[in-house]
């Protein structure tokens, strides 16, 4: 139960991360249809409000009032594991060696964002304010999947507020900005428990999978960082931009709640297991938290006009996920006292993402956009896991802008191909893991209505 809290609340601190990149992970960067369109590749252009997120300084060059307005809908990928699991084949005893066949479940996640800037007319001074859902993300797999005792449901829900302040220095056509990021999350988790042994107390053979009962999670955490950025326009025909946003540490708190099922789940619990009443159950609670180590990030990009008309732009970022090593978890109840304190190692490394993107302005109403990205992912193969089934990405996005002077309406399509991922992980001492290959890919809606005043 200790290493299921453990991701439990790993995915709560992730919802809190500021990234500017798709980067892989938990990120989500697609904050923005004109970004998305053209591959998230925008830390150099960054000429809507949208800036805020990509690279913040960009708003210190939009003149007067802007608003705007977004949804993002993603589609959740549907992954397909093939291979075996702790839980494979019959339990308790005859587990870990049958090759199993699972998908996990679709879902649909909406994701809103606000963006708006205001430029002041006898300064060269801009204030901006965001508000967006950076790690709006859903997973979920069947009550009665082989990864039943990993995850069955993950559900994010995180809100991002962001005001910056942005200055021009004309003379030089640079922009600065700096601002804070104050990112609130919570997170409901769900999945059954299972023990290797009959009796978790005291542990002896036989080994298998003997189920204990079920465990829910809910939990919230809040925590403030800073970002800043630059933005110059050395020629009237180059933009080079240059976006940080700090390490921070995220603060969990939540509830978790353990239902026994089982005379063995209820001696996980220090309840006696012995002349136990079919199908009676016990309940126990406790608080739990942590601290989490969210990592720092780094946006290059460089965008070239070779025409009137065409825009070409390349973004590299490094997200600093090495700094995610290990989570170490505190209960208050007694009757979790076995899982208080343990280190659960992870051993994340810092992963680099690649943005391509290309916008051709047909003429003054309507621009046409393509983008590319290829993303690293942090996770190691040995910490690989149905909650979090990652591997490196392909994106590939299209889209249009149609307006005027008065506003534009941006729309944005995406595919986001995972490669396949083989994982040899499967710990049947910890019922962990698993030995087979992930498969998933993802797909990705933005419409965003930015308005001029």
């Amino acid at each position: 139960m200790k290493k299921w809290l453990s991701c439990v609340l790993m995915l709560c601190a992730l919802t809190g991360l500021s990234g500017v990149c798709h980067g892989a992970g938990f990120k989500v960067s697609e904050q923005g249809a004109k970004a998305m369109a053209m591959g998230n590749a925008f830390a150099a252009q960054a000429d809507d409000p949208s800036a805020l997120y990509f690279n913040p300084a960009g708003i210190a060059f939009l003149p007067g009032i802007q608003v705007n307005l977004g949804a993002l809908g993603i589609m959740v990928p549907q992954t397909e594991f093939k291979g075996t699991t702790p839980l494979s084949g019959t339990a308790p005893l005859d587990t870990g060696t049958a090759t199993a066949i699972e998908h996990s479940r679709r879902d649909i996640v909406i994701a809103p964002t606000l963006y708006a800037s205001y430029a002041l007319d006898t300064l060269p001074l801009c204030f901006g304010f965001g508000v967006n859902a950076i790690y709006p993300l859903s997973k979920s797999w069947s009550d009665s999947s082989v990864f039943r005792n990993q995850v069955q449901i993950a559900s994010i829900k995180p809100v991002n507020f962001q005001p910056t302040v942005a200055y021009r220095f004309d003379d030089l056509n640079l922009g600065v900005a700096a601002g804070i990021d104050v990112t609130y999350a919570q997170v409901t988790l769900q999945k059954s428990l299972y023990s290797p042994v009959i009796d978790p107390t005291a542990p002896a053979p036989p080994f298998g999978a003997y189920e204990l009962g079920s465990l829910g999670v809910d939990g919230t955490g809040t925590d403030v960082g800073y970002n800043f950025g630059l933005l110059w326009k050395p020629r009237s025909d180059l933009n080079l931009g240059l976006a940080y946003r700090s390490k921070i540490t995220l603060g969990i708190e939540g509830d978790a709640n353990y239902l026994a099922t089982t005379p063995t789940g209820m001696g996980a619990i220090g309840l006696a297991d012995s002349a136990v009443f079919p199908y009676t159950r016990a309940r126990a609670s406790s608080r739990a938290s942590t601290s989490i180590p969210l990592p720092d990030t780094l946006d290059i990009a460089v965008a070239w006009r070779p025409t009137r008309k065409l825009t070409l732009e390349f973004d590299a970022t490094r997200t600093g996920w090495s700094s995610f090593k290990k989570l170490e978890l505190h209960f208050d109840s007694p009757e979790f006292a076995a899982f208080n304190n343990q280190l659960d190692p992870k051993n994340w490394r810092d992963a680099w993402s690649y943005k391509f993107g290309a916008q051709y302005q047909l003429n003054q109403r309507l621009a046409l956009r393509a983008g590319y990205s290829f993303d690293e992912s942090p996770v190691p193969d040995r910490t690989v896991d149905p909650l979090l089934p990652d591997a490196d990405r392909h994106s590939f996005a299209v889209g249009a802008g149609i307006g005027n002077a008065l506003g534009t309406v941006d729309l944005a399509y995406m595919w986001v191909h995972f490669v396949d991922r083989t994982v040899h992980n499967q710990d049947m001492t910890a019922l962990r893991g698993a030995n087979g290959v992930f498969k998933s890919d993802a797909y990705l809606l933005a419409a965003n209505l930015n308005l001029k005043f």
